[in-house]
């Protein structure tokens, strides 16, 4: 069984900031394969059920992001996924936003929550899909950064698209592998 973890924090104050890409990915990866986010177990919100034919659990943390290591580690111990089968979804401030960055494995770079998920499973080799969400103006701080809603139509709309393209990456790897889930990133990236 897949395990696609979406990063964010808990709570109706973090819906849709720049930090919560993991989530958004997750809601629309459960709206377009119609799996029911209902469940609560291992610290996260769960779904069952299949994309593209293959069983998965789509998974948001409910840990804050950088205690997201505590809920990964519970949810690999319940599903018992292949290193592969583990995928997490989240945001990265040193792509341009709207960006799509897909690996196989890798370190946690700069993400305090892939920090910690790697810390507490003890290895990295599992993907990963990150959506840019560009780094922060001069003069502000990066917390206040990942914390903030997109303030344009505009940005929305592509912040949007990049989500709608991170969740199309994660089925396409679950359905044919990583080359050909590379190829719909470079497609996706223009």
């Amino acid at each position: 069984m897949y395990v696609i973890v979406g990063l964010g924090n808990p709570g109706r104050k973090y819906a849709h900031t720049r930090h919560n890409v993991g989530f958004d990915v997750i809601d629309i990866l459960a709206q377009k394969y119609d799996i029911q986010l209902t469940r609560l177990r291992c610290k996260a919100v769960i779904g069952e059920g299949s994309i593209r034919g293959k069983r998965v659990a789509l998974c948001q943390p409910q840990t804050f992001m950088n205690l997201s290591g505590e809920s990964v580690v519970q949810l690999v111990n319940w599903y018992k996924p292949e290193d592969d089968q583990l995928i997490v979804a989240y945001d990265d401030v040193d792509l341009p936003e709207g960006k799509i960055r897909f690996r196989p494995s890798g370190s946690a770079g700069t993400h305090n929550g892939m920090r910690n998920i790697i810390y507490l499973l003890g290895r990295e080799n599992f993907p990963r899909v990150r959506v840019g969400i560009g780094r922060p103006p001069e003069g502000w701080d990066m917390k206040d950064w990942v914390l903030a809603s997109y303030q344009t139509k505009e940005l929305r709309q592509t912040m949007f698209d990049a989500y709608c393209g991170a969740a199309d990456v994660i089925a396409e790897l679950i359905e044919r592998g990583v080359e050909p889930a590379r190829q719909l990133v470079s497609k996706l990236n223009g």
